[in-house]
């Protein structure tokens, strides 16, 4: 079936809307604005889900191939993921130390955050029978 197949996909999905109204949530619990951020928060789950999305179409098009190579493939697409968003933080880093610590600390909790669903379904991916 064509669900099962892209079920880290819809996994990934679910959990990305899940984590984005519980960040949106605290933003306005706690009365944080992210109108002075670089990237607005909704700009950044779109990029990393995107980017996620790209790694589990890769791995799971290996895994049809060559289930061997699924993990290598991981560690792979990760890398090129991990120098995409250190391209997407240089305008962050660059910015005063004191003036954007909110903004820092929110983009690596949402980096972490995706790498460890990504982590997680790779891990189900490599536990599959075939």
């Amino acid at each position: 079936m064509i669900l099962n197949k892209y079920k880290p996909i819809l996994f990934l999905s679910v959990l990305s809307l899940f984590a984005f109204i519980v960040h949106q949530s605290l933003f306005w619990l706690f009365k944080i604005n992210d109108d002075g951020f670089f990237y607005s928060l909704m700009t950044l789950y779109l990029v990393f889900y995107g980017l996620s999305v790209f790694v589990f179409i890769i791995l799971l098009e290996v895994k049809s191939r060559s289930f061997d190579n699924v993990g290598m493939s991981f560690l792979l697409v990760t890398n090129l993921k991990l120098v995409f968003c250190y391209i997407l933080l240089k305008p962050i880093l660059k910015m005063e130390p004191f003036e954007n610590t909110i903004e820092k600390i929110n983009y690596f909790m949402m980096f972490i955050l995706f790498l460890a669903i990504e982590t997680i379904l790779t891990i189900r991916i490599l536990n599959e029978k075939e």
